[in-house]
Parts: C-alpha cells; sequence; structure tokens
C-alpha cells in the first residue's frame, strides 16, 4: 500500500467525520466505499492513535464531543454509538423509554441505561458506566421509518397520554424545529409515517408538527 494511497482515504474518511460533525459514531462499515476493509482498518487506527478520533469500544469509534468549559472531552453519546451500531449490523432500531425523553430534552435526568428495540438480536454492552441494550422486538413496534418519528412515538408513550400537555408540546415542537419552522416536506414525512400508531399518539404528533410549523414553538 502506498503512502500516497493511504494519505488520501485518510483524508476521505476525515472529511465524512468532520461533515458529521462532534459527537458522531462510527464503523469501519460507513467508509466501505473508499478502500479495502485492511485500508480503512489502518485509517482509523492511525487516526485513533493520533488523538483526532476516540475508539469506544472494538471496532467502533467517535469524534469526541468536546467542553471548552471543562477542557476535556465528554463521554461519547449513547444514542450515536447505537445508530452506528445499528448501521455496523444491518438493524432497524428505536430507543425507548427515559433515554428518549433525555435525548429530546424532556428529561434533565442522563439514563444508566439506554434500551433499543431492535430487530436484530438481543445484545448488551457496556460504554463506561452506561448500559446499552438491544431487545428483539416485533416488526409492528418498529414500523416507524424515520428517526424523528420513532423518538416522538417512544417519548409519547414513555410520558403516558394524562401527562401529555401543552408545556410538553411545545419541547417536542422545539425539539422538531429549535431555530425556525419545521419544513413542510418533513411535516408530511412524519405525519405519514406514524398514521397508523396508537391513536392519542398520533393525535399529540399532529398538534406536536402544528406547532413545530408556527413560530409559536420557538
Amino acid at each position: 500500500m502506498s503512502d500516497k494511497k493511504e494519505n488520501s482515504t485518510i483524508d476521505q474518511i476525515l472529511s465524512r467525520i468532520y461533515g458529521n460533525g462532534r459527537g458522531w459514531a462510527f464503523s469501519r462499515k460507513d467508509f466501505a466505499l473508499l478502500g479495502n476493509a485492511d485500508l480503512i482498518d489502518k485509517s482509523l487506527s492511525i487516526l485513533a492513535q493520533k488523538g483526532t478520533i476516540r475508539r469506544v469500544m472494538r471496532g467502533l469509534y467517535d469524534y469526541p464531543r468536546y467542553s471548552k468549559w471543562l477542557q476535556q472531552s465528554l463521554e461519547p453519546d449513547i444514542d450515536q454509538v447505537a445508530h452506528a451500531l445499528a448501521r455496523k449490523y444491518g438493524w432497524s432500531i428505536q430507543v425507548t423509554g427515559n433515554a428518549a425523553l433525555n435525548i429530546m430534552g424532556l428529561s434533565t435526568q442522563v439514563p444508566t441505561r439506554y434500551l433499543y428495540l431492535s430487530d436484530g438480536s438481543s445484545k448488551a454492552y457496556l460504554i463506561g458506566a452506561v448500559e446499552l441494550e438491544f431487545k428483539k422486538a416485533r416488526y409492528s413496534l418498529l414500523n416507524t421509518k424515520r428517526q424523528d418519528s420513532a423518538l416522538l412515538v417512544q417519548a409519547l408513550d414513555s410520558l403516558g397520554s394524562a401527562n401529555v400537555g401543552q408545556a410538553e408540546l411545545q419541547a417536542f415542537a422545539r425539539y422538531l424545529a429549535p431555530d425556525k419552522p419545521l419544513p413542510a416536506k418533513i411535516r408530511n414525512a412524519i405525519a405519514r409515517d406514524t398514521q397508523y400508531v396508537t391513536s392519542w399518539i398520533q393525535q399529540a404528533i399532529m398538534q406536536i408538527l402544528e406547532l413545530a410549523s408556527s413560530e409559536e414553538a420557538r
């Protein structure tokens, strides 16, 4: 392998990493079109040795988030790690419970366990002090195609209908559209994706989409 080829591959990998931003987690599989497996593995090892990326677990890396206030790298983003594993193994996944609420900003409590429904085999990993678990589920529980749709459904289900008021609807809307109104294309895609979920959840999502599409969410 020539140094020129190796450097070119590293540059392409870095471009993709930087494009996804800090916190992104990934495996060799995410760069499979850039070269053979040995070349990708060697390139990732070089970047990890330099400290540009971090090895989270065997075969999985991230581009660490950095806190200027703490002057150090933050712990891996567990949701990013989960989705990197899902891409690596070809799974469809959905986060559940308090983890969904935390990701969407409706809970400040940092979960010590992240549970994802999966169409793959049941597996568990320990990432630092956090348990990441994948539980094999029926396909009917994984019928949303979009990540934002799945988060809405699981977070609303975790709260329960009695605990979803205007403040919660506004918070969900701000997650979907933090800076500007939600584009009609995304709104319609989420609406179609969640058309057949439990009635009260579907109705709540339609309210959230209406808020997110207006200036009221901000």
